[in-house]
């Protein structure tokens, strides 16, 4: 009964049966090396001595016709028998045929070739070996037998119609060679072909007869080299005027095919080297306008080089820029939205000065339309078209052109998304100098109607102020805070405007309703104009009453410092304004004074006590401004009192705190600066009294236990 664990894939033998037992490595124990070392040379060598000598078979001498026979009759039918066990191996018919050759049997040996040829008839070595064998042993006719069989069942091996017409050559049979040549052209065959023809012709100074093989090639291969050659033949035998007539013949063909560079490059070299150096430019010019940027690199390098040795200086500028605009070209190709690279072209055409040509490049910049509608893509983009306005303007001379291109630009741009002002303002800018002054304000309206922006705003009021129209003015100061009611710049000029045509009222009433707007960007510039303004026109208590109301918004440490030197500087106001009669102006004036320093000092006593009791976190804040109070009592001179601020100054201390990481370890020191006010040191002092009276009273209830 077969065990559990047989296989019937294994024969029914278990996995342990069938497993390979592998010798176990032999460890050595011993590593050092042997007294007596052997190379591998010494290997070789032994092995090499104790080879046993070649078996080689007896050498047979035969001695008369009967032995030759049996062994021509052993041999054949060694090749017979070979012959067919591999009858489709030809190296045993190629064999087979050489011994037969070898006995001189010749009859035989073609039989074998035959027989050879009707098993594969397309192998053409075996008519290559066939026919060598006849022309070997001077069979001439056979061999031409042979090869003419060959050429004609396999007319594309270009093999056989070699050594067919070497052949016949080498017997002196040229007419005959001519003729397996028209048999060999019959079929169409390449370039080699045609040209070891031209070469035969030419061989035996057969001039005409090449040029009419030239006419045929060229028929047969429409190709570029092949014209090139044609041409050089005809440029070898002196033929000028028929070699040039062959580039022309090639130049109506074949001007529009890839490998057109070359033969404009062949043309041109040719009319160069003939002297005609200004039909070598007009092909060079012809070459670079009809033929694509990208595969004239060349062409290029060869009309500069050109230029460089025939041309003036005229013409090595044309060539050179030429160059450089293949470069360009070749540039946009891989990216035309490289709009660096098209101001580069740009300028370059703007040096040459061809108006059509910098047009034409303007406007296949412009083409390039960036495919986002985001502003950051549009930035350089948008200069090509203001570039282009500008040439039409200042250096064509073409104001029709200039307006429809800043038309076609306005047009293009998604206002909806994003707008650029610059091109607003140019385009208003322009149809000012051509005196359209309508033209400038429908284009500035359609820009703060479409993309209101600051620049716009200030730039169109401008306009209108330089003219006078102050109504225009107030409506488009009440347009631009409409649109931007946080604006404090839009605010302050505004009021500025009606303070400069003495509307005081109405200046006033615009900083009222100003100041009273919910969000604005920069209150503390429209805080500052309207004080500034109500200190210009003397008016104090409304300066104080503006002070105190903006401190009602913000305890801002310049706010109190601004307020405490206005109050200040109220005495040297009263000083210069004073008109009182001259005996009673010194007592006047020495009283003013007295009340103007009062009243900046209770400013500042009022924002030391903000400091110290609303904000005592803020010392820094209240050391500047003790450190702005001791500066104004020293300006005050003898009314001034500096001891007042000397008895709050604080005590400036460094001090080191913690630095803690993330994870709450401490990682250093960091040194900074404190302040300790005066009424912090007393309390600091109380603190150590009252501990040292309850340390004290400690002691005492102890010692009474």
């Amino acid at each position: 009964m077969a065990s559990k664990d047989a296989d019937p894939s294994l024969g029914y033998l278990t996995r342990k049966d069938t497993e390979v037992k592998l010798p176990r490595p032999t460890r050595v124990k011993n590593k050092t090396p042997a007294p007596i070392q052997i190379t591998a040379e010494q290997i070789l060598r032994e092995a090499r001595e104790r080879q046993e000598a070649e078996i080689r078979p007896p050498k047979q001498k035969i001695t008369d016709p009967t032995e030759l026979a049996d062994y021509r009759l052993r041999k054949r039918k060694e090749f017979e028998d070979l012959i067919r066990r591999v009858r489709w191996n030809q190296s045993v018919w190629i064999k087979y045929a050489q011994w037969e050759e070898s006995q001189k049997d010749f009859n035989r040996a073609r039989s074998v070739w035959e027989r050879a040829l009707e098993v594969d008839y397309r192998n053409h070595t075996l008519w290559l070996k066939y026919a060598e064998v006849e022309m070997k042993n001077k069979f001439i006719n056979h061999a031409r037998n042979v090869w003419d069989r060959a050429v004609t069942l396999l007319p594309r091996v270009d093999q056989l119609w070699y050594k067919y017409i070497h052949m016949e050559e080498m017997l002196g049979n040229v007419a005959g060679a001519r003729q397996i040549f028209e048999r060999w052209m019959s079929w169409m065959p390449d370039q080699q072909g045609w040209l070891s023809y031209i070469k035969f012709e030419l061989r035996y100074n057969e001039v005409e007869r090449a040029r009419a093989i030239y006419e045929r090639f060229v028929q047969c291969h429409p190709k570029v080299g092949a014209w090139i050659r044609y041409a050089k033949f005809e440029m070898k035998n002196g033929e000028i005027v028929r070699a040039r007539n062959v580039y022309e013949r090639a130049v109506e063909k074949l001007a529009d095919e890839e490998d057109a560079e070359q033969l404009f490059v062949a043309f041109a070299e040719f009319e160069e080297r003939c002297k005609e150096t200004e039909r070598a430019r007009c092909i060079y010019k012809f070459a670079l306008d009809h033929i694509p940027k990208g595969s004239a690199e060349d062409l290029y390098r060869k009309f500069v080089a050109f230029e460089k040795q025939y041309g003036d200086k005229e013409g090595i500028e044309d060539a050179i820029v030429g160059k450089r605009r293949f470069q360009y070209e070749d540039e946009f190709r891989k990216n035309p939205l490289n709009y660096d690279a098209w101001f580069d072209y740009i300028r370059l055409e703007e040096s040459v000065g061809s108006k059509g040509r910098i047009r034409e490049v303007y406007e296949r910049a412009i083409a390039n339309v960036p495919p986002a509608e985001e502003k950051r893509y549009w930035q350089r983009y948008i200069y090509l078209w203001i570039n282009y306005a500008l040439y039409e303007e200042l250096d064509a001379g073409d104001m029709e052109r200039t307006r429809d291109v800043y038309r076609e630009c306005l047009k293009l741009i998604p206002h909806e998304k994003f707008s650029f002002a610059k091109i607003w303002l140019l385009a208003a800018q322009f149809e000012i100098r051509q005196l359209n002054l309508m033209g400038a304000r429908q284009i500035l309206g359609n820009a703060i109607g479409k993309a209101p922006k600051d620049k716009i705003f200030k730039k169109y009021i401008e306009i209108e102020l330089q003219l006078g129209n102050i109504d225009r003015c107030r409506k488009l100061y009440e347009k631009y805070l409409e649109w931007a009611p946080e604006n404090c710049y839009a605010w302050s000029k505004y009021a500025e405007l009606e303070r400069s045509l003495a509307e005081t009222e109405r200046a006033r009433a615009i900083f009222e309703l100003a100041i009273t707007q919910p969000a604005l960007d920069m209150p503390e510039l429209l805080w500052k104009a309207y004080i500034d303004f109500e200190i210009s026109e003397g008016e104090y208590e409304r300066t104080r009453g503006l002070y105190e109301r903006l401190l009602d918004r913000t305890k801002h440490l310049k706010v109190w410092i601004s307020y405490a030197n206005f109050e200040a500087s109220a005495m040297e106001e009263n000083d210069e304004s004073s008109d009182l009669p001259q005996d009673g102006v010194e007592e006047y004036n020495h009283e003013a004074k007295k009340e103007c320093v009062q009243r900046a000092r209770r400013v500042f006593e009022r924002a030391v006590n903000y400091y110290r009791t609303s904000a005592p976190e803020l010392k820094e804040e209240r050391a500047m401004l003790l450190e702005e109070w001791l500066k104004t009592e020293s300006s005050f001179g003898e009314l001034g009192d500096i001891s007042i601020v000397q008895s709050k100054l604080p005590k400036k201390l460094k001090k080191r705190k913690q630095i803690t990481s993330e994870d709450g370890g401490v990682t250093g020191y960091e040194e900074y600066f404190d302040y300790v006010f005066p009424e912090e040191n007393q309390a600091t002092n109380l603190k150590i009294l009252e501990a040292a009276y309850k340390w004290k009273k400690q002691k005492i209830t102890s010692d009474d236990e």
